[in-house]
């Protein structure tokens, strides 16, 4: 069992919830082969319990589909279509971890992910920021953890041939949170 101050300095054992204001899960596609288009989820939740080892800690979060937003209202508006995400009949992606590892200097957070009704195993690579106490006394730990998924995987198929070869869009996909937690008491 590895010791949650032994990898996680300052990182106390109880519920810790997101921080909204700061935190942020974001996501990147290969765009017509050449660059890429980035996008995030505006309304997160998720809580992550620690407890005395990280074998005994877990992380849960839900996202609101229908808050994607790339910059481009009419590419959101398709994003929310059943072409990709279809968030009227699927309104929420979610994570429950199933267990939390050490790999080297890596968090390793292997979990279910649940996109359009289908859940596959994903395994989040994370690093740990540290643990402070803000101005209103609240005590906040802050992370970063990213994966990469298939799109197809997870029924989001959608695609066009372009005339010089190849497609509109690839299919691996980065997701990356960057998340602050605060300590409920």
């Amino acid at each position: 069992m590895t010791r949650i101050a032994d990898v996680l300095p300052g990182c106390t054992p109880g519920t810790w919830t997101i921080d909204p204001a700061h935190s942020e899960v974001t996501f990147s596609v290969r765009h017509l082969a050449i660059s890429k288009v980035k996008g995030k989820f505006e309304k997160v939740d998720a809580t992550a319990v620690v407890g005395e080892t990280l074998e005994d800690s877990s992380v849960e979060a839900t996202i609101e589909i229908a808050s994607v937003n790339t910059g481009q209202a009419p590419r959101d508006e398709h994003l929310r279509t059943s072409d990709f995400f279809a968030a009227d009949e699927f309104p929420t992606m979610t994570f429950r971890s199933t267990g939390i590892r050490l790999q080297g200097d890596n968090v390793l957070i292997d979990g279910e992910l649940t996109l359009r009704g289908v859940t596959k195993p994903v395994t989040l690579t994370g690093e740990f920021g540290g643990v402070t106490v803000d101005g209103y006394g609240q005590t906040k730990a802050g992370g970063e953890a990213t994966t990469k998924i298939d799109r197809t995987d997870f029924g989001v198929n959608w695609n066009a041939a372009v005339e010089a070869g190849g497609f509109t869009l690839g299919n691996e996909v980065t997701i990356t949170l960057e998340l602050q937690f605060t300590l409920q008491k």
